[in-house]
């Protein structure tokens, strides 16, 4: 075996691990096969050679840490790069073929911690209503891309899921009697979420106009050009765009922020924080704590008025 098709081989047993024992999710594995090729690319261009992974040092990886920064990526860009090696650089200790990680005692740029943008209620509220006012407005287009459009948004809202998650819906998902649906998480660990009446009359109101085969393995929210597929990140990002310009709102606000605005509303009205970590599917409750952070305004509006002293 050459030298190039050894470490191809070595990458691809450590993605399979991946898969198979770590149960990653097929976002985390396009990551990690994103940021190996990167490195490898990086290593063959500027050493004209593939990367040795078994006897490269620290000045390699400060070397490729430089050349990230001098190509102006963000610090959590870096940060994500840096961890999938190390994750890598762990599995072939965990293997018997190295002893120590040669990626160890690198200073990473720190990450900036910043509180995550939401909408208000009454920016949700009219970013749910914005298909719906356009198909008012637009009698004459085709009603079916807007109706599945405003089930997606309210799915969205109700359960507070990722869009990778929602492209991933079936129909077998989804239990309408007890107004729950089933959702397949990073990690491929599953979780029953509640989904709200609003987003399941939506949901089988879409069904009924765009005449869904409501087989059990089928998607639940198809996309534009090929009935049979499901709707993909890419498509989702643009068209909440649109309804986002129509109801005056920010149209750089990702599909992600409206998880944001699920879980600052939910804590808003009372929701406890182990709940909404659960609803997220957080794997740790420190990644939830962020969402107090917004709820600062109505803190103060309590503490002024229960304290005997405010």
């Amino acid at each position: 075996m050459d030298a190039v098709a050894e470490q191809d081989t070595r990458v691809g047993d450590f993605l399979r691990q991946l898969e198979t024992e770590r149960n990653a999710s097929p976002h985390t594995l396009r990551n990690y096969r994103h940021t190996l090729k990167e490195f490898a690319d990086w290593h063959q261009k500027e050493l004209q050679a593939p990367p040795p992974w078994l006897s490269l040092q620290r000045h390699h990886f400060r070397a490729y840490l430089r050349y990230l920064s001098r190509n102006k990526l963000s610090r959590s860009a870096i940060q994500l790069r840096f961890s999938a090696l190390r994750t890598f650089y762990r599995y072939l200790i965990k293997t018997g073929e190295l002893t120590e990680l040669p990626i160890k005692q690198i200073s990473l740029p720190p990450t900036k911690k910043r509180l995550p943008r939401f909408l208000t209620a009454e920016q949700m509220n009219d970013l749910l209503m914005a298909p719906l006012k356009e198909m008012r407005a637009n009698k004459n287009a085709d009603q079916g891309p807007l109706i599945r459009d405003a089930a997606i948004l309210e799915t969205f809202y109700s359960c507070g899921i990722r869009i990778s998650e929602l492209c991933d819906l079936k129909v077998e998902d989804i239990d309408w009697d007890q107004q729950l649906v089933r959702v397949m998480g990073k990690g491929r660990k599953e979780r029953q979420l509640p989904i709200g009446t609003p987003a399941l009359e939506s949901i089988r109101y879409y069904w009924k106009v765009s005449y869904h085969l409501q087989i059990p393995d089928s998607p639940v929210f198809l996309s534009n050009h090929d009935k049979r597929k499901p709707m993909y990140p890419r498509l989702i990002q643009l068209r909440l765009k649109k309804y986002l310009a129509q109801a005056g709102i920010d149209p750089e606000m990702t599909p992600h922020k409206l998880r944001h605005s699920f879980a600052t509303h939910l804590l808003n009205a009372g929701a406890d924080l182990r709940s909404v970590q659960e609803l997220l599917g957080h794997a740790n409750l420190v990644t939830t704590q962020i969402y107090t952070h917004l709820s600062t305004d109505k803190l103060n509006a309590a503490y002024k008025k229960s304290h005997p002293r405010a």
